[in-house]
């Protein structure tokens, strides 16, 4: 999976630079996103591996497949794409792209798992502490997962804050065994 990532990274960057440039981070991110979800599809990753298409043939069946929603760098990029092997590519690609998207715009997508639901005046109190000590814009999603037992499981990009009872108890566990 890392040489996938470090394979993507050098496209992700080009593909980040045009989108900054012509100020389009959120078309690029539309257009990267449907990309990498229709060349995960099974029947699509078996035609663009195919050795008997040419890159312009797998250029044309992409862009062809998402309709009308790439412009013209969108289309050369992923031409570009084609021509190097890299169609494979295009969910790394996207995920490095949405990472750079949101260092660019300062924020980050948080999940919240709790064991009880929680309502709206916490939430955002949690939003708030959360985007003061991420100093980023915090875009909150909840859930509740009973497994938990109390408290909560917050996701923050690479960062995990575990404050369930369910993840103290474990860390008891270890602690009493190790």
């Amino acid at each position: 999976m890392a040489e996938l990532i470090t394979l993507a990274r050098p496209y992700a960057k080009a593909a980040f630079g045009c989108a900054r440039d012509n100020k389009d981070l959120q078309g690029w991110s539309e257009a990267l996103t449907l990309a990498a979800t229709v060349t995960a599809q099974d029947k699509v990753a078996t035609l663009l591996s195919s050795p008997g298409l040419t890159s312009e043939e797998k250029t044309r069946a992409l862009v062809e497949t998402c309709g009308d929603t790439f412009n013209d760098k969108q289309q050369n990029f992923i031409s570009i794409l084609a021509e190097n092997g890299r169609l494979p590519l295009l969910p790394q690609v996207q995920q490095l792209f949405e990472l750079y998207k949101a260092n660019q715009e300062k924020s980050v997508d948080v999940t919240i798992q709790s064991a009880y639901k929680i309502d709206g005046d916490m939430e955002s109190k949690l939003a708030k502490a959360l985007t003061e000590k991420l100093d980023r814009k915090v875009s909150l999603q909840t859930s509740v997962d009973e497994s938990l037992l109390g408290g909560a499981v917050i996701r923050a990009g690479d960062t995990v804050i575990d404050g369930s009872v369910r993840g103290k108890l474990v860390k008891l566990a270890e602690a009493m065994h190790g």
